[in-house]
């Protein structure tokens, strides 16, 4: 993947910037569709393509692990083929749905612990884990997993959350080093950047 800055803003921080991913080129900053376990609802992908002029979409790590499921994804040959999507993909890591099933997870040193939604059973994420899952899928941009903390967290609760996730993150750089796409193309692989919205945190 390569990045290319195109234009800054003397007035501002914003910038323009040109992604080109093995899947085409992104421009930034860019409007990207969720499609959670492959596909945006209510929408096909040739008017995503058309009309909506989507040049990416976001899939989910989570969703797509729990159904239709790593084996069928993989026998697909990834989540582009799966899907029809021609285009960049980019999945995040299921740390957020991990945050949202609070009632159903547990947090530990080795990852997050959690019970499907589906039906029930349980499941580790590890920072490791996360990104073979992401290698299966086959998206072009991959996210580490983080913890995502609550935007009401108090100071110390912020920090432990940051200095988990930043454990996980080497782990996980670690593990996409000794890894290599399964499809032919490269992967990046990006940190996630969370805050809470308190002054103090």
């Amino acid at each position: 993947m390569d990045y290319k800055l195109l234009a800054t803003d003397k007035a501002s921080n914003a910038r323009a910037g040109l992604i080109t991913t093995a899947h085409g080129e992104i421009e930034t900053p860019i409007f990207m569709p969720v499609g959670t376990v492959g596909s945006v609802k209510g929408v096909h992908f040739h008017e995503l393509e058309e009309d909506i002029k989507a040049q990416i979409i976001l899939g989910n790590t989570y969703h797509l692990y729990l159904r239709p499921g790593m084996d069928i994804i993989g026998k697909a040959g990834g989540l582009h083929k799966f899907n029809g999507w021609k285009r960049p993909i980019l999945t995040d890591s299921g740390g957020f749905q991990v945050f949202s099933l609070s009632a159903n997870r547990k947090l530990k040193e080795e990852g997050a612990y959690f019970r499907s939604h589906i039906d029930g059973s349980k499941h580790l994420f590890t920072p490791e884990g996360v990104v073979d899952i992401q290698r299966i899928i086959g998206s072009d941009i991959m996210m580490a997993l983080d913890e995502c903390p609550s935007g009401k967290s108090d100071y110390d609760y912020a920090r432990k959350s940051l200095a988990l996730t930043h454990r996980w993150l080497e782990r996980g750089w670690k593990r996409y080093k000794e890894t290599e796409g399964l499809y032919g193309y490269s992967q990046a692989y990006f940190p996630i950047v969370q805050r809470a919205s308190r002054e103090d945190a």
